[in-house]
C-alpha cells in the first residue's frame, strides 16, 4: 500500500494538496482494471465528490410564500404559479469536482500551439452526460452569459440537453490561420481555432463531442452619427464600398470569448500556475473547484466579458505587407461609449480612431479596432462611479493631481486591465506592424511592441475632440506616462486642472 509522502509545517499548502491528490489518483488507477470489470452503464462518472439531493414530495402552496423542509429553503415568486414551476432537469445526484486518472475520467488530448487544429485538439467545457468524462477545460461556454444560461435552464426554457444546429453559421471572410496559431507563446487567452469549430473538428462533434465556437465573425453596416455628420461636412467620403451614401460604413466584426491557457497566462504575468489557479479559484467565490483538484486540465474559460474586433476594408490585407494598417485597440467605457458622457475622452477618442479606420480602408489599407469589455478599466462601473462621487466631493475639487490617487483609494488599483493579454488577438488577426496606432496608452504600447509587433507611429487624440470635463483625465494619464506629442503636465499644472463642480450639474 502506498503512503503518503511526509510533510513540513512549512510546506505550500496548495502543493501538499496536489500531492495528496495525485497519491489518491495512483490509488484510483490500481483500482481501475477492477472498477471497468464492475461498471455499469451510467450517465455520469463515479465521483468521489458527489452529493445526493432529496427534495421532499411537493405541498401546495401560495405565491409569495416561504417554507422551510429537510434545512431547504423553498421560496415560490408570485410571478410564477406552482403548477408552473419546472422539474428538475438535473436529477439527484450532484458531481461537484473531478480529479486526475478518476476511474471514468478520460479528457481529450489538449495540445496547445500545435501546428494545427486537429493536432492541437478540441476544447470541450461542456458538462453534458457524454462530454462530462471527456472534457478538457474548466469553466463554460459564453463567458459571462453562462449565468443567464443557467437562469433558462432552471425556468424551463432551455433544454440541457440541447445542442446547438451550427448549420449556415461559418464565416463569410478568412480569417488565418497564421503562423502565429501554432506559437504556444504568442496566443494564450483566446483559442485560435474558435471559429472554425464546425469544421475542424467536425469528426469529433459527430463523435458525440459538445465542442462549440468561442468565436464568431460576421459582416454588418455601422452607423455612427458622428460619422454621417464627418460625411456631411466632407472629412469623410461616401466612396459606397466601405462609406456608402448614406454615411453607413460597411464592417467586418468578429466577437471573441475569452479561452485562457493557464501555463501561458501564468508565464505572460511572471507567476507561478499554481498561484494563478488558487487566486481564481479564491476570488471567484470557490467557484471551479477544478482549479485545485484538476491540475492536468490547463484551459480555463472565465466567466468574463470578451472583445469585439471590427474591421473596415479587406481582411486578408491585414497580412498584406504592402498594405497599411491603421487601429485603435479600445477599453469598454459605457458612460462614454454609448452615452455620451464628457468625464472621459473614451468616445471621443473612439470616434477618432475609427474614422480614421475608415480613411485608411479607402486608401487601400486596413482598419481595424477592438473593443474590450473592461469597463472602468476592468475595475467595473460600480467602482468606477464610486470614484467619480469620491473626485467630485473632495477637498480642492477635482484635479488631475488627484486623479488616480481618488481610484486608489477605492479600488486599492489604479488599473486592472492588465494588457499583457492584449496583443493576443492582434496575433490571431495576423498582425506583424501597426503603421498606425491611434492609442496614447504606454501600456498598450509596450504590450504590443513587447509582443512583437511593430509600431510605426503612434497618434494622439486631437485636442479640440477633448471635452472640457475629460481634461483632468487626459493631464492626469499623460503626467503618468501616456504618448504626446506636446508637454509633460508640470505638479502645478496638474493640481490646477480642475473638472466641473456638480453644482454645474444641478438643473
Amino acid at each position: 500500500m502506498m503512503q503518503p509522502p511526509t510533510t513540513t509545517g512549512s510546506a505550500d499548502p496548495l502543493a501538499l494538496i496536489l500531492a495528496k491528490l495525485d497519491l489518491l489518483g495512483q490509488q484510483q488507477e490500481e483500482l481501475n482494471a477492477k472498477l471497468e470489470a464492475l461498471q455499469a452503464k451510467s450517465a455520469a462518472p463515479l465521483s468521489p465528490a458527489t452529493v445526493t439531493l432529496r427534495s421532499p414530495a411537493p405541498k401546495p402552496m401560495r405565491a409569495g410564500q416561504v417554507t422551510e423542509s429537510d434545512g431547504e429553503i423553498d421560496v415560490v415568486p408570485a410571478s410564477v404559479k406552482p403548477a408552473q414551476r419546472p422539474a428538475n432537469p438535473y436529477g439527484s445526484r450532484v458531481v461537484l469536482t473531478t480529479y486526475p486518472k478518476q476511474f471514468g475520467i478520460h479528457p481529450l488530448p489538449l495540445n496547445w500551439g500545435a501546428a494545427g487544429p486537429q493536432q492541437r485538439g478540441p476544447i470541450v467545457a461542456s458538462r453534458h452526460p457524454d462530454s462530462l468524462k471527456i472534457r478538457n477545460a474548466i469553466g463554460a461556454y459564453g463567458g459571462s452569459y453562462c449565468i443567464y444560461r443557467a437562469l433558462a435552464v432552471a425556468l424551463g426554457e432551455l433544454d440541457p440537453m440541447h445542442r446547438p444546429d451550427f448549420g449556415l453559421t461559418e464565416p463569410p471572410v478568412t480569417i488565418g490561420p497564421h503562423p502565429q496559431w501554432s506559437d504556444p507563446k504568442k496566443i494564450v487567452s483566446l483559442d485560435p481555432y474558435g471559429h472554425l469549430v464546425t469544421t475542424a473538428f467536425q469528426s469529433d462533434i459527430a463523435a458525440g463531442a459538445d465542442v462549440r465556437p468561442t468565436i464568431a465573425i460576421t459582416r454588418a453596416h455601422m452607423r455612427i452619427a458622428e460619422i454621417e455628420a464627418s460625411v456631411k461636412a466632407g472629412r469623410l467620403r461616401a466612396d459606397g464600398k466601405i462609406v456608402l451614401d448614406n454615411g453607413e460604413l460597411n464592417v467586418t466584426k468578429a466577437a471573441v470569448e475569452p479561452v485562457w491557457y493557464l501555463p501561458g497566462v501564468a508565464e505572460r504575468f511572471g507567476i507561478e500556475e499554481t498561484l494563478l489557479r488558487r487566486a481564481l479559484f479564491e476570488d471567484t467565490g470557490g467557484m471551479y473547484p477544478e482549479l485545485i483538484t484538476r491540475p492536468d486540465l490547463k484551459v480555463f474559460l472565465p466567466p468574463i466579458g470578451g472583445l469585439t474586433v471590427y474591421i473596415f476594408g479587406d481582411p486578408e490585407g491585414i497580412t498584406d505587407p504592402t498594405k497599411r494598417v491603421t487601429m485603435r485597440v479600445h477599453d469598454e467605457c459605457n458612460g462614454s461609449d454609448v452615452f455620451g458622457s464628457d468625464i472621459c475622452t473614451c468616445r471621443p477618442y473612439l470616434i477618432f480612431g475609427i474614422e480614421e479606420a475608415v480613411k485608411e480602408a479607402q486608401q487601400g489599407g486596413v482598419g481595424v479596432i477592438v473593443y474590450f469589455r473592461k469597463e472602468g478599466r476592468a475595475l467595473g462601473e460600480v467602482t468606477k462611479y464610486l470614484v467619480y462621487n469620491a473626485r467630485k466631493r473632495q477637498a480642492g475639487g477635482d484635479t488631475a493631481e488627484t486623479y488616480f490617487l481618488r481610484t486608489e483609494s477605492v479600488a486599492g488599483v489604479k488599473d486592472m486591465r492588465f494588457q499583457a493579454l492584449m496583443p493576443d488577438v492582434l496575433h490571431w488577426l495576423g498582425l506583424t506592424r501597426i503603421d498606425r496606432l491611434t492609442s496614447m496608452s504606454n501600456m498598450k504600447y509596450d504590450a504590443i511592441v513587447s509582443s512583437g509587433i511593430e509600431v510605426v507611429e503612434r497618434v494622439p487624440i486631437p485636442d479640440e475632440l477633448i471635452p472640457d470635463d475629460s481634461k483632468v483625465e487626459i493631464e492626469a494619464k499623460i503626467a503618468e506616462g501616456y504618448f504626446t506629442t506636446g508637454g509633460i503636465p508640470s505638479k502645478e499644472s496638474l493640481a490646477s486642472t480642475k473638472g466641473r463642480m456638480w453644482e454645474d450639474l444641478q438643473h
